[in-house]
């Protein structure tokens, strides 16, 4: 009788089930990274609670977990830099009085309200009177509108309906340069969000950071407040002079050409808290990328998988503040930048129903060229797509110092973007597995020129 061992049909199926649990084995990991990065424990990843640091810790202990080496030369993981910031770390709470109701309605911060990200801290109780397209319909309406006394008022400012480009940037303007008034209601119509069934999420309203603190607080409202007559608010603001965040850097070290880098990076930061309770998850803003970028180590780090040229991992601090981590990495790096023979940056991978889209494509275009020939060999994503340079994450700086680059990012999909809604629970990973393999393919390109 043939032992089963040996008969092909059980090795062919102990194979496949092989290659399918490694495979799964990486979907996992993904969604470990994910559901631990967006998690209330790293609170938002931002600049209240240290939620930065924490992930920061997170990113190097599983550098180190994966057998990385860190990439300063005095052995640390982090490299520090600092930075001015606005943050919400208190009392967050809003009250709208409106015509016809007896009480006045309690509002959810990150839900229904947020603040501007530049506001300072505000507390009482406030008239509420409306600027609108009848107060601008007229320069003497305008005028007399101005004259009133606002300096105890919040004014409620609707574009609504407003054709004239003079009119509207009269009250734009208002809000932008702001004198005599104790602050603003702004109203927002946010787009629904499309989630996968079984999880629900309200309309958000999307939060920024900010270096600077004003003096006029804006309120952003999604709620309906067009007969707000008062509002109560309690909302704590602390700006920061000087906050010290970091890069969290890592690498391979080739087996042939130990001094050329092929580079991944992706930033880990988010927008933090919003008061005490309201955080903002980032789950495919961009602990998505964090995840891939450590599936990539994990699978390089294997000595069947080494490279010729070494790796780098660069984890960005304070992208969401204006690019500054991957900016003062490009002003002190850590590597000679002429020795990078491609970078590649990650941010929002969680998706990919509609393929990806690849900015610098048009710079680079036999590269973009190649990994649309690789997709199509491998028919891993619906549409390589192309798109020009453009300002908008991590790569940015290093397009101006001549480093050959890409970035990355999914299309399709959940909508939720830089609002509570970006959560690890509603976020599919629908793409994930084959834009490892693509890029696990091109690297695989760069590696063997």
């Amino acid at each position: 009788m043939k032992s089963l061992a040996r008969s092909p049909h059980f090795l062919f199926a102990a194979l496949l089930l092989l290659q399918q649990s490694l495979h799964a084995q990486d979907k996992n990991y993904a969604r470990k990274i994910v559901d631990t990065l967006a998690s209330p424990a790293m609170h938002g990843r931002g600049y209240v609670m240290k939620g930065d640091k924490i992930a920061a810790d997170f990113i190097a202990a599983e550098f180190k977990k994966l057998g990385l080496k860190p990439l300063r030369e005095n052995g640390g993981w982090f490299q520090y830099f600092s930075f001015p910031i606005n943050t919400f770390p208190g009392n967050m709470t809003l009250q709208v009085q409106s015509k016809g109701r007896k009480k006045p309605d309690p509002l959810q911060p990150g839900e229904e309200f947020i603040l501007r990200s530049n506001s300072p801290s505000i507390k009482g109780t406030y008239q509420v009177i409306r600027a609108d397209k009848q107060a601008v319909a007229t320069e003497s309406g305008w005028q007399s509108f101005r004259e009133k006394d606002l300096r105890k008022k919040f004014v409620y400012v609707d574009t609504a309906g407003i054709s004239d480009k003079k009119q509207l940037r009269l009250l734009e303007d208002f809000v932008k340069y702001p004198r005599d008034v104790k602050g603003f209601i702004i109203p927002v119509r946010p787009s629904p969000i499309a989630l996968e069934e079984g999880h629900n999420c309200s309309r958000m309203l999307p939060l920024d950071l900010a270096q600077v603190q004003s003096t006029v607080p804006v309120i952003e409202i999604s709620a309906p407040a067009d007969s707000v007559t008062h509002i109560t608010i309690n909302a704590q603001a602390k700006y920061i002079k000087s906050y010290k965040s970091q890069n969290v850097l890592g690498y391979i070290p080739g087996s042939q050409y130990p001094d050329s880098f092929i580079v991944f990076t992706a930033h880990y930061d988010h927008l933090g808290h919003f008061g005490k309770t309201a955080y903002f998850p980032g789950a495919n803003d961009n602990a998505s990328g964090v995840a891939m970028m450590l599936n990539l180590a994990a699978h390089y780090m294997k000595p069947e998988n080494k490279p010729k040229c070494s790796i780098a991992f660069l984890a960005f601090g304070a992208e969401e503040v204006g690019l500054l981590g991957s900016r003062f990495f490009t002003e002190f790096p850590q590597i000679t930048l002429k020795n990078i023979r491609f970078l590649v940056n990650m941010d929002i991978l969680g998706t990919g129903d509609e393929g990806i889209t690849v900015v610098n494509a048009t710079l680079f275009s036999s590269e973009f060229k190649e990994m649309q020939r690789l997709n199509a060999q491998g028919s891993y994503l619906p549409q390589v797509k192309s798109r020009g340079k453009a300002w908008i994450s991590d790569h940015h700086f290093f397009t101006e110092k001549g480093v050959p680059c890409f970035y990355i990012y999914t299309l399709g999909g959940i909508k939720a973007y830089h609002d509570v809604c970006d959560r690890s629970q509603t976020l599919p990973l629908t793409k994930f597995d084959e834009i490892f393999l693509l890029l696990r393919d091109f690297t695989a390109v760069i590696d063997n020129r």
